[in-house]
């Protein structure tokens, strides 16, 4: 049988000082990786599915981690407005 590869969700972030954000991600075991040498931010031309699909392919543990407890700001640049819907729950 042939096994397909295990597919991993990205946890983008922005860290840093407020102004001074630098891209990351979440890995795996939950420690934050520097993706600035990757991409210069997260903005709307990041999610697109283009971008996202080549980022994905990035092997996330050849990325820095970042040392300390960095403060995580606004996920997007340039954003004013998220808005969720939650469908976690079952009628």
């Amino acid at each position: 049988p042939s096994s397909s590869p295990r597919k991993t969700n990205m946890r983008l972030v922005r860290y840093g000082r407020p102004g001074k954000e630098k891209p990351g991600l979440f890995d795996e075991e939950g420690r934050l990786r520097d993706l600035s040498g990757i991409i210069a931010d997260i903005d709307a031309a990041v999610l697109s599915e283009k971008a996202l699909r080549k980022l994905s392919k990035v092997d996330w543990k050849t990325l820095p981690l970042v040392r300390g407890n960095p403060r995580l700001g606004v996920p997007v640049k340039g954003t004013g407005k998220f808005i969720g819907i939650g469908m976690n729950y079952s009628d």
